[in-house]
């Protein structure tokens, strides 16, 4: 039987401006709302309240991650923790419906199209640069095995704030999840997501702390 490993705490990005006005975002870097700093410090409160601190943080490189997981780590007092930035933890490239408002989209292409575009595994949004979730996934997973996974099979307890897509791909994996089962999954801004993991990598157990709905 495998024994416990390390903790992996996962925490989509607090709401941002976008959320708000319902664009789509992907690489675009607004920055978070005030009702997205609230859930930014209520998730590090609900961290804190369970006594949980952490040995390393990892985040994308756009602000709305960023903050969060920097009011993450002041909840926990923790707010000079090693933390580090990569794009591959970047949310999924929207392509040419960045900065669309999703309404909008759904009347020119319709319903069932663009929800495809915003859930299915392997079909990308239009433009050139569009990245679907398998394409998100090729760049996530990698990253997660060899930067992330190693700090907790350690015995870490490691934070990664980053976005609904970029951790879609990840749980999707952890959870098991098919590729039709993925389309119905959606983060809520500012849950934390609590794994323990085996020592072979896999889920011992999963916990969301708090409400799972959120802006989408």
């Amino acid at each position: 039987m495998s024994k416990d490993a390390g903790t992996l705490v996962l925490v989509r990005h607090g709401q941002s401006e976008w959320n708000k006005k319902n664009l789509f975002t992907g690489w675009r870097d607004p920055d978070l709302t005030e009702q997205g700093v609230e859930e930014a410090q209520q998730a590090g409160k609900a961290v804190g309240e369970r006594g949980m601190t952490f040995d390393i943080a990892f985040t994308s490189v756009l602000q709305r991650a960023e903050k969060t997981c920097q009011m993450i780590l002041d909840g926990v007092g923790q707010s000079d923790l090693e933390t580090i930035h990569d794009e591959a933890l970047n949310e999924r490239n929207y392509g040419d419906l960045a900065g669309l408002n999703k309404d909008d989209a759904r009347e020119k292409w319709g319903e069932e199209q663009v929800h495809i575009w915003r859930r299915s595994y392997d079909t990308p949004p239009p433009g050139d640069d569009g990245e679907s979730l398998r394409d998100t996934g090729a760049r996530v997973w990698p990253y997660y095995m060899s930067e992330i996974l190693p700090r907790v099979l350690r015995g870490e307890t490691v934070l990664v704030a980053a976005h609904g897509n970029s951790l879609r791909s990840l749980v999707m994996v952890l959870d098991g999840l098919s590729k039709d089962e993925v389309t119905g999954l959606n983060l809520g801004t500012g849950v934390p997501l609590i794994y323990q993991l085996k020592s072979d990598s896999t889920v011992a157990s999963k916990e969301v702390l708090g409400d799972d709905s959120g802006a989408h």
